[in-house]
């Protein structure tokens, strides 16, 4: 079979296509990121992910039967913002149903919304929505914070604890969370290529922590046992953005702060993947936040 991922170079596209490598699929890729490591050795043919040209979109996918899409961008920055993401994604679907492919894997988010007042939930929802318009079969996976050894909010959660005596939580750190292991998405998003049947299924680990709760467990983990003190969500998102100007890097977005707060990257549906963070934590507890991740540096 061919399948199109696209970011198959990134983070959850890399599990996605390594899977699928396994399976002996022939995988093409579409990345704005040409000149990234290639980790699978050129056996993933790379085209561009050039919005601004839906007909040379088209072309690349001739002959694909599912487009597995991991497209998306944590925050604006220039020209590339939310909204534009959503635009971008309705070209990316109509020159996928142009080019005859079948079905499409679309990664989202928990508890989107099309009333949302957060940019990042009602985006995801206008993405789904332009999925499901399509005509195509397809699966919707929404997954909430996931982990593994290339994320960036935990990672970059255990390396404020081993270098700071403190770690100030926005609010009490009472809202929830059901972190998800990057390769357990990567399970969920290969089985249902597979398929055949549309869907739309939240994907979450088996843990449910308070935000206090993850923190705790990290640094207690990885033997960093911090103050953890309640600020203002503001002057905690101010914090993040000073610590930013040093690391070169938005560590913390207004909407990952609200979103967070509003329990919306909890569910309510039973979990359906088997990683645990803290047995992932325990194992991977003399490398996780050695060093920073930065989305910049990835993506810009």
């Amino acid at each position: 079979m061919k399948i199109a991922v696209t970011g198959a170079f990134s983070y959850s596209g890399k599990y996605i296509t390594k899977r699928l490598l396994e399976r002996g699929e022939d995988v093409i890729t579409l990345t704005n990121h040409p000149n990234r490591t290639d980790p699978f050795g050129g056996r993933v043919k790379a085209f561009p992910l050039d919005f601004s040209k839906e007909d040379d979109l088209v072309q690349s996918l001739r002959g694909v039967e599912v487009l597995v899409n991991t497209y998306w961008v944590r925050f604006d920055k220039g020209s590339n913002t939310q909204p534009q993401a959503v635009e971008n994604t309705r070209v990316l679907v109509n020159a996928a149903v142009r080019a005859g492919v079948k079905r499409i894997v679309h990664i989202s988010i928990t508890n989107p919304s099309a009333d949302s007042h957060l940019p990042y939930f009602w985006g995801k929802a206008a993405n789904e929505k332009t999925v499901i318009d399509s005509g195509m079969s397809y699966a919707i996976l929404r997954p909430t914070v996931l982990f593994g050894k290339e994320d960036i909010l935990i990672n970059n959660i255990a390396w404020l604890l081993r270098r700071f005596p403190l770690f100030g939580l926005p609010g009490d750190g009472s809202y929830r969370l059901s972190p998800i292991y990057v390769d357990d998405l990567a399970e969920m998003a290969v089985e249902a290529v597979y398929k055949s049947d549309s869907y739309v299924w939240d994907a979450v680990g088996p843990d449910e922590f308070t935000f206090k709760e993850m923190v705790g467990l990290i640094g207690e983990t990885v033997g960093k046992k911090r103050w953890l003190i309640p600020f203002p969500p503001r002057l905690a998102l101010f914090a993040a953005q000073f610590l930013s100007l040093f690391v070169h890097d938005v560590m913390l977005t207004p909407e990952e702060v609200d979103g967070l707060m509003a329990n919306l990257l909890i569910s309510k549906e039973p979990p359906r993947c088997k990683t645990s963070l803290r047995d992932w934590l325990m194992e991977h507890r003399k490398s996780v936040g050695m060093n920073y991740a930065s989305e910049l540096a990835r993506h810009f």
